[in-house]
């Protein structure tokens, strides 16, 4: 299928915007440029902010004493909602609280639950696998917390796309091996899975579609400190061993995405360790769609499916729960 038309129209214009030398670019000037940016492109491709019963800045205390900040997204009064913590996207080395501003809203209304963003820390400055570990703490203080938060701790959920798809699958593995909290899903949106940068679609799609290889090299050294193996598991969950007695997983990609190749090769991985996955990749679309709901009509079905699986989890674990209860 070709490339959508409204984003053939996008990709000329960001063709026309002075981009930064990546070569010369320090990270805190890049998530500059990278605010302005998103902020620009929020008026054209994002509806106004979807309007919640209650919206909370946090601060979940990490081991090692630093307050990670996180923000509470409550869409209505009710006690005892399911909750999904999100991870953002970004390289793991740019966005924030408000860059994923808009998709944890309405995730939160559609899915009706409770939504939790994680502010994880960010590399250079703090090299892999201080954002694995932060999310994995964030995830268990959600878990046990569940009173403070008004939320169901038995129904909980991980999301994140791209970098942020990279850590809700990492945390799944963490929670499992740590024998830490039961997570009912991960939603994994066109997720980095291979830091080897080693399949097809990162050469075939390497410039022209917004993440080029040439950024997502740029990232991964920022993130991955010298002599660490790129196979790690928390690094590169593709590389894992073992991927079995994982939960449900939702797999999301775009035609146009370099990682288009490793998001599906990591759901077939996923499929034949046993686990339950759905996959779709959407046509003409490219990285970072799914935070264009009011420009694109797949935005808005991917939201739709999203939601559509979270329901279904956690109304799977509320009715296990009270079978066994």
């Amino acid at each position: 299928m070709a490339l959508h038309w409204k984003l053939r129209t996008l990709l000329w214009l960001n063709s026309l915007r002075k981009q930064p030398d990546l070569t010369q670019v320090d990270p805190v000037r890049f998530r500059a440029f990278n605010r302005k940016a998103t902020e620009e492109l929020k008026k054209l491709v994002q509806y106004p902010p979807e309007p919640m019963h209650e919206v909370a800045q946090i601060s979940i205390p990490a081991p090692d004493g630093y307050a990670i900040p996180a923000r509470v997204y409550r869409p209505s009064a009710q006690a005892g909602l399911p909750v999904l913590v999100y991870f953002h996207g970004g390289g793991f080395v740019i966005g924030d609280l408000d860059s994923h501003d808009g998709q944890c809203r309405r995730l939160a209304t559609q899915a009706q639950c409770v939504v939790v963003a994680v502010d994880y820390r960010l590399a250079p400055e703090y090299k892999f696998p201080q954002a694995p570990e932060d999310c994995y703490t964030a995830v268990c203080w959600v878990a046990q917390n569940a009173e403070v938060l008004k939320t169901d701790p038995t129904r909980i959920a991980v999301a994140g796309d791209s970098a942020g798809g990279n850590l809700a699958t990492v945390v799944c593995m963490m929670s499992r091996d740590r024998n830490g909290p039961a997570i009912a899903q991960q939603i994994l949106i066109y997720p980095c899975t291979d830091a080897t940068m080693s399949f097809p679609s990162i050469q075939q799609l390497a410039k022209g579609y917004i993440l080029t290889k040439e950024l997502m090299d740029w990232f991964l050294r920022q993130y991955i400190a010298e002599g660490t193996d790129k196979k790690h598991p928390l690094l590169s969950p593709y590389w894992a061993e073992n991927l079995q007695n994982l939960p449900p997983a939702l797999v999301i990609t775009a035609e146009f995405d370099p990682l288009k190749d490793e998001g599906a090769a990591y759901a077939e991985k996923l499929r034949k360790a046993g686990n339950e996955v759905a996959f779709e990749e959407y046509k003409g679309m490219i990285h970072v769609f799914f935070q264009m709901p009011k420009f694109l009509k797949a935005t808005r079905k991917a939201e739709q499916q999203i939601a559509k699986a979270l329901v279904k989890a956690f109304t799977t674990s509320k009715n296990n729960i009270e079978v066994n209860s």
